[in-house]
């Protein structure tokens, strides 16, 4: 979900002139391996080619975010998977690295860090408190425990796939899974509740969207197209569906498999 937030983002940036959908991102990562084919559109639009790697290590403790290095991290994922898997625009193919990249253009456009930009630009132009929304995990009781299964498959892998720092003790059948961050906010780092999401989508539906001009509003739920001119099910930051015949926006997430979420609506 955070995801939709990035693109948001980006679209602010552009509408404000500070970038352009078709710049290559090499403009503003001059350090990244992919070759100028690959613009902000393929990212945002996920037909970029960059490959997509089971992220399930890409994640670190609440007790290490602090001293968490995530540009030196990023660089090595990126040295790891430098080639495109396609040509950027052949076709679809989800990747979290995009959306990493994404998130680092904000901060280069923006000359501000990416956390400091979606507080400023996002979170506080629509009235959220920092309380609400943002990148902390919440004292207390105000966050939602993970939890795995003891009889599920996870659960038999889980010492293959992470490492023990990650669990605490069984309560019952649940294990619990510590409190954790993914090593790459902007695609999936924000921290939240479902009503000041409604916040983010009710203001979609505005005519006068805080967020956007009328002409960027309507770029980000434009669907886009593959190097053939044939559709993809992606806009600018949302996935495309129908449900009962009528066009459904949306965009799911989760980390690790103890949580899932989803949001979503249909404009008309």
């Amino acid at each position: 979900m955070t995801k939709t937030f990035t693109a948001a983002a980006i679209l602010r940036l552009a509408d404000k002139g500070k970038l352009s959908l078709d710049d290559p991102a090499r403009k503003y990562l001059p350090y990244i391996p992919y070759d100028e084919r690959v613009t902000i559109r393929n990212l945002l639009a996920q037909t970029s080619g960059i490959p997509d790697p089971i992220p399930l290590r890409w994640v670190h403790t609440a007790e290490e975010d602090d001293s968490f290095d995530e540009d030196r991290v990023l660089r090595e994922i990126l040295k790891k998977h430098s080639e495109l898997n396609f040509e950027p625009g052949k076709k679809y193919a989800y990747s979290n690295i995009s959306y990493w990249l994404l998130g680092k253009i904000v901060e280069k456009a923006s000359g501000v860090s990416y956390k400091e930009y979606m507080a400023s630009e996002i979170f506080k132009k629509l009235n959220i408190p920092d309380s609400e929304m943002g990148f902390s995990i919440p004292d207390g009781t105000k966050h939602v425990k993970g939890y795995l299964w003891k009889f599920s498959f996870f659960n038999l892998l889980k010492i293959f796939l992470l490492d023990s720092k990650f669990f605490d003790k069984y309560e019952g059948d649940w294990l619990h899974v510590r409190d954790h961050y993914l090593n790459g906010p902007p695609f999936g780092g924000i921290v939240s509740n479902a009503e000041s999401v409604s916040v983010f989508l009710r203001d979609q539906l505005r005519n006068d969207s805080v967020l956007f001009s009328k002409d960027t509003k309507v770029l980000f739920y434009q669907q886009q197209n593959n190097n053939a001119g044939k559709p993809v099910e992606m806009s600018l930051g949302w996935h495309i569906q129908s449900l009962n015949g009528n066009r459904y926006y949306f965009k799911e997430g989760g980390a690790v498999p103890v949580s899932t979420v989803k949001c979503g609506f249909i404009p008309n």
